[in-house]
């Protein structure tokens, strides 16, 4: 180094210096917001996963008690751990598979079709209540649907959300209505970038219908499904307004997903180790089955390269 760089160097090393401290000063009340709502949260609830940690009174450390609680003498637990597995595994596939089939059904053929996706997307944006009071009134036992199967074709039926195994179908499509708008958008994009030159080649290939979109359309749009189905069965674990303002859970616990027993346990029973623990235990479960999904992706998404 000579003499005529060394100052410059010098002034280089103070300038960036000076901007990272600038920089700091500029994010720093965002990593205290971070700080506070999320990082202390997350480690305050496993130190509360591990007590009996009740809201008003002694807290008693148990260690992995709370864990083996919930599996062994918890009747509710592993009935709100199989209604969201069975909301999940209900919900996640008629989502994607309705919204793709709009999106491509929505093609650059259909006239007005922005107008129809905006129709479609109208739930996503509506606020969860206002849709939910919109389908109370129609399943309810005098509502639209009982009323028009009554005075049309005579048929009497059932209280949808008074039966066991209605209420949670009616809480998957009723979900499925207010969310696949979403994932619809989603589809859309992507299937307009597809390249139109393949697509030439295909069809000179003899690729058409079902073949075109089997072999050529849905691996050009795989990763557009990919994101979603991940996104969509994050979503789908994490259910709550909809079986919590459609059905109350009932009836009995037939829809009560793990995160209104989270709920229930905190705010209701105020056993907020409890509750805590059985977060924890939706977040395992929701990390495993992402991770799964972004190791079983290498055989069905492909990229461009």
């Amino acid at each position: 180094m000579t003499a005529a760089t060394a100052p410059h160097r010098r002034g280089g090393n103070q300038l960036r210096r000076i901007e990272s401290r600038q920089a700091l000063g500029f994010i720093s009340p965002a990593l205290a917001g971070l700080a506070l709502f999320t990082v202390l949260p997350v480690g305050l609830s496993i130190i509360m996963s591990l007590y009996d940690w009740p809201a008003i009174g002694e807290r008693e450390f148990i260690g992995f008690g709370n864990y083996i609680s919930l599996f062994t003498s918890n009747p509710d637990f592993l009935p709100a751990l199989r209604n969201t597995a069975v909301f999940t595994l209900l919900f996640v596939p008629l989502n994607v598979t309705v919204a793709l089939t709009l999106a491509l059904v929505l093609g650059p053929r259909i006239r007005g079709r922005a107008a129809f996706r905006v129709l479609f997307f109208i739930p996503v944006v509506t606020p969860i209540v206002a849709n939910v009071l919109v389908w109370r009134m129609i399943l309810q036992p005098r509502g639209l649907i009982n009323g028009l199967s009554t005075s049309l074709f005579g048929l009497d039926l059932p209280s949808f959300l008074a039966h066991p195994q209605w209420a949670m179908i009616m809480v998957v499509i009723m979900s499925v209505w207010a969310g696949m708008g979403y994932n619809m958008l989603i589809f859309s994009a992507a299937l307009e970038q597809l390249p139109e030159p393949v697509l030439e080649a295909a069809r000179i290939d003899g690729a058409h219908g079902f073949r075109m979109l089997w072999r050529v359309v849905l691996p050009l749009i795989s990763p557009a499904i990919f994101f979603a189905t991940v996104m969509t069965m994050i979503t789908a674990m994490q259910v709550f307004a909809q079986p919590q303002l459609l059905t109350g859970g009932g009836p009995g616990n037939a829809t009560i997903p793990l995160v209104m027993f989270i709920y229930n346990q905190a705010f209701t029973f105020q056993e907020m180790g409890l509750a805590a623990a059985a977060a924890w235990i939706l977040f395992a479960i929701i990390i495993t089955l992402t991770a799964f999904q972004f190791r079983a992706q290498k055989r069905w998404v492909h990229y461009e390269h």
